[in-house]
């Protein structure tokens, strides 16, 4: 919700301007009633009302030229009421002000000057030139241009006062999102500090054990359990090792380049799979953004490990107006996007949804392309300042 601390000001204002207009109304409409109550005057007084209640609809539309069209009809009609009844004259000052809020940063000042003259012009008519009839609206012009003027300034400044303070509270919530993901972050290693030095080391422990019993008596009947047993202890470690993998990224202290490059080639050598390096330098990117980055890759290598069978996988990273595009492919078996999650597909519909997630947080896109028998691609868009 955008942040106008002065807007009950200027509404005020606005207020007190049309409350000024009314009342001027009512003053002429008791003057013509008083003398002659001719008809005529009091149509184009109805007609000035009505013509300026139209304003409020020319206020919503906003649109530049139905609001040089209102102003020029309310000029004309009060124009008109001037030459039969001069205490309409007195209008001009609530145009005044509307003349230099509606119209251009020139175009109101010479409006201003305009309808002055026509002031003097119809109290000359009325009552002849006098010094009252030419000072009085020569020095009402020149108020409601300091004022309308100072009004111009106060409003320029409430908007850059507006956009700071909604680029603070913007900043506010980066800041507030980058602290979110520190922490994720750190408790993310934390636990993969302890599933290494627990889970992983106890399964470490047993499958040794295991394989110490299953050499120590080799002939015996039991052998094939323990066997089974130790491939399935050596199974959990491999499991424990690519989760603390996971929870452990490499560190993004260089940019989101390097610690691709690093993710990149250690999965290659691991996963004896040929990897293709096409990565750009993504610095201006939000910590944030580059850390969704980086777990997206990694969570993509790691389905293409498990599920892929590939030969061949491919990592670039490109830089897009201002965002950055990142697409992870291999020349694996490939699988069905509209089926993953089934259990006949061997996807890993998790690992998809996470990273989904983490796009949709940022605002990308994540597009996902594979078939069985050619392959997959995971492509994903960040926009500019993503957070």
């Amino acid at each position: 919700m955008p942040h106008r601390p002065l807007a009950p000001v200027f509404a005020g204002l606005r207020l007190g301007l049309h409350a000024l207009f009314a009342g001027l109304l009512v003053l002429v409409v008791v003057r013509i009633l008083l003398t002659n109550g001719s008809a005529v005057a009091l149509a184009l007084v109805g007609a000035l009302g009505v013509v300026y209640l139209a304003g409020a609809g020319v206020a919503r539309a906003r649109r530049p030229l139905l609001g040089w069209m209102w102003v020029a009809a309310l000029t004309a009609v009060w124009a008109a009421l001037v030459w039969l009844v001069p205490e309409a004259a007195y209008l001009v000052f609530p145009l005044f002000f509307l003349y230099l809020h509606v119209l251009p940063r020139v175009a109101g000042p010479l409006a201003v000057v305009g309808t002055t003259g026509v002031t003097i012009a119809a109290f000359a008519v009325h009552g002849g030139l006098t010094v009252g009839g030419v000072v009085g609206p020569v020095v009402g012009a020149g108020v409601a241009l300091l004022i309308g003027l100072g009004y111009a300034a106060l409003e320029r400044r409430a908007a850059e006062r507006e956009a700071l303070v909604s680029e603070l509270l913007a900043t506010r919530d980066r800041l507030a999102a980058a602290e979110r993901e520190q922490g994720v972050l750190a408790e993310r290693a934390r636990l993969a500090r302890e599933i290494h030095d627990t889970v992983a080391q106890g399964l470490s422990s047993i499958q040794m054990l295991l394989y110490a019993a299953e050499r120590a008596d080799a002939e015996s009947p039991g052998v094939a359990h323990v066997r089974l047993a130790r491939q399935t202890a050596a199974d959990g470690l491999a499991e424990a090792r690519r989760f603390i993998r996971e929870l452990a990224p490499p560190s993004l202290d260089q940019g989101l380049g390097p610690a691709l490059e690093r993710l990149a080639t250690a999965w290659g050598e691991r996963e004896g799979v040929a990897v293709d390096l096409d990565v750009s330098d993504a610095r201006g990117l939000p910590m944030d953004a580059q850390t969704a980055l980086l777990r997206i890759a990694q969570g993509a290598l790691a389905n293409t490990a498990q599920h892929a069978r590939a030969s061949r996988a491919r990592v670039a990273l490109v830089a897009v107006e201002g965002g950055a595009r990142l697409t992870v492919t291999d020349d694996g078996v490939g699988f069905d996007p509209d089926s993953a999650g089934d259990a006949a597909s061997g996807t890993d519909s998790f690992g998809l949804r996470a990273m989904r997630e983490r796009v949709e947080q940022l605002d990308g896109r994540l597009c996902v392309d594979s078939a069985p028998g050619r392959g997959a691609s995971i492509i994903v868009t960040l926009p500019a300042g993503a957070t």
